[in-house]
C-alpha cells in the first residue's frame, strides 16, 4: 500500500522522476484554470442573471463574509489568494471518488508547498499594509528581546500548517486503504464519504488559518493610531 503519491512512478529517467504527486498536482491545476474559465465566461452585471451567476455570487460573497469576519478590512483584496487555497484543497479532497486518483495534499512535498504560499503571502501583504519599516518594526513588538521568538513564530507555524494538512489528508487515505483489504465493499465507501467531508473540513481550517495569519500581520497597533491623532 502506498503512503503518499510521491511513490506513484508514472516515468523514471535517472534522478529525474514523474511521480503521481506530480501529474496530479499539474492536471487538478489545468482542471481548476478550465473550470473557472468556463465557469466565469458569461457573467452579467444585468439585472436578469442566470441561476448558476447567482449560486456563484452567494458562495463568492459568503467567502468574503468570512473573511472579513477573521478581521480583513478589504476581503476583496485577499479573495483571490485564500478563495484558491481552499479550493485547490477542496477539490484536490473531492476527486477521491475518482478510480486510481490519489491527493496530492496527502504528499509531504505539496503540503509544504502550500505552506511556503502562506509562508510568503504573509509578509507581502503586511508590507502593503504597513509598508516595509512597519512591518518588520512589528517584529521586535512590544519589546526587541521578542525578535528572535517572533521569527521563531514565522517558522514554525508554517512547519505547523503543512504537517497538519498532510497527516490529516493522509492518514484518512491510509485508512481507506487498510479497510478495502480487510472488510467488506459498503463499509469504506462510508468512509470515503467521511474522508471527503475531513477534506472540505481541512480546506476551509487550511485557508482560515492562512487569513488569521494575513490579518495578524496587517493589523495596525491601535495604541500607536491613538496616540498619533
Amino acid at each position: 500500500m502506498r503512503l503518499s503519491p510521491d511513490q506513484m512512478i508514472f516515468w523514471q529517467h535517472g534522478f529525474l522522476k514523474l511521480n503521481g504527486t506530480i501529474v496530479f498536482t499539474w492536471a487538478l491545476m489545468i482542471v481548476l484554470a478550465v473550470g473557472s474559465r468556463l465557469i466565469t465566461r458569461n457573467l452579467t452585471t444585468e439585472l436578469e442573471r442566470t441561476r448558476w451567476q447567482n449560486f456563484l455570487e452567494i458562495i463568492v460573497t459568503g467567502i468574503n463574509k468570512q473573511i472579513e469576519e477573521v478581521g480583513l478590512r478589504h476581503p476583496e483584496k485577499y479573495l483571490g489568494f485564500l478563495g484558491t487555497l481552499f479550493v485547490f484543497v477542496a477539490v484536490s479532497a473531492l476527486c477521491t471518488i475518482i478510480p486510481g486518483y490519489e491527493p496530492p495534499t496527502a504528499s509531504l512535498s505539496t503540503t509544504v508547498a502550500l505552506a511556503l504560499c502562506v509562508f510568503v503571502a504573509v509578509p507581502l501583504f503586511g508590507i502593503e499594509d504597513q509598508g516595509i519599516g512597519g512591518y518588520l518594526k512589528s517584529y521586535a513588538e512590544p519589546t526587541i528581546i521578542m525578535l528572535p521568538f517572533n521569527i521563531i513564530s514565522e517558522l514554525s507555524r508554517t512547519l505547523a500548517l503543512a504537517v497538519r494538512l498532510f497527516g490529516n489528508m493522509m492518514s484518512g487515505a491510509m485508512i481507506i486503504g487498510i479497510l478495502l483489504t480487510i472488510t467488506p465493499f459498503i463499509f469504506p465507501i462510508v468512509m470515503t464519504a467521511l474522508g471527503l467531508l475531513t477534506g472540505m473540513v481541512q480546506a476551509y481550517i487550511f485557508s482560515i488559518l492562512a487569513a488569521v495569519y494575513i490579518a495578524a500581520a496587517t493589523r495596525k497597533r491601535q495604541p500607536k493610531l491613538a496616540k498619533a491623532t
